[in-house]
């Protein structure tokens, strides 16, 4: 044990040296989860881990250094006000075909794309507001996800200033990996509409 000079409160600071027996703290596993467990368990919570976001105006090349610096395939694209206009997934930078098409779009070369250009657009994500999550089952939010067809889906809440924050998001190969089986399917059902009709039996 080391002590140091007294801090500003009078009190010597004593610091410890660290033994072989010393392990690092895990966040908890959600292997053991059921279909009847309670899908929350599954979110991704923003409060508690913040979200990767991007700048419309940065590079597909600065995209995926992100993602590769923070070890996620998925980054929120935000204008200059802050506001979400999209997402930009690994398998889209990676796969190339958006990329193609922005580039002939916009004669622009490969090094020129922006997010911005081969993002998928706000109109198109699909999201469940966080009431809804904490009153179904993983096995209610498994069918959804089949009928999705996408590989995350946001969760919504109302923002302070009367409008709609995201949450956080649910991950269909978190959910595989917890539950053992394969969620990357052809979308059937591609509104927010549908996806409540999955989820909870009828429409909004």
């Amino acid at each position: 044990m080391t002590t140091i000079a007294p801090s500003a409160t009078g009190t010597a600071l004593q610091l410890e040296t660290l033994d072989a027996d010393v392990t690092i703290r895990r966040p908890q596993a959600v292997a053991s989860l059921t279909m009847d467990s309670p899908a929350r368990a599954l979110l991704t919570d923003f409060t508690q881990t913040g979200a990767f976001t991007i700048p419309t105006s940065h590079s597909i090349a600065q995209a995926l250094e992100i993602m590769k610096q923070g070890g996620v395939r998925l980054l929120f694209v935000l204008d200059a006000a802050g506001h979400l206009t999209g997402v930009v997934n690994a398998r889209e930078l990676i796969g190339g075909r958006r990329i193609t098409l922005a580039m002939r779009q916009h004669q622009v070369d490969r090094d020129e794309v922006t997010v911005e250009m081969v993002q998928t657009p706000r109109r198109e994500l699909h999201a469940l507001p966080l009431a809804r999550l904490e009153k179904i089952t993983v096995g209610e939010l498994v069918e959804a996800l089949r009928a999705f067809g996408d590989q995350h889906l946001l969760i919504t809440e109302p923002d302070a200033q009367g409008g709609t924050a995201v949450r956080g998001l649910i991950s269909a190969a978190d959910v595989g990996r917890a539950l053992g089986i394969v969620l990357d399917r052809p979308p059937e059902a591609r509104s927010f509409s549908a996806i409540c009709q999955v989820v909870l039996g009828h429409s909004l």
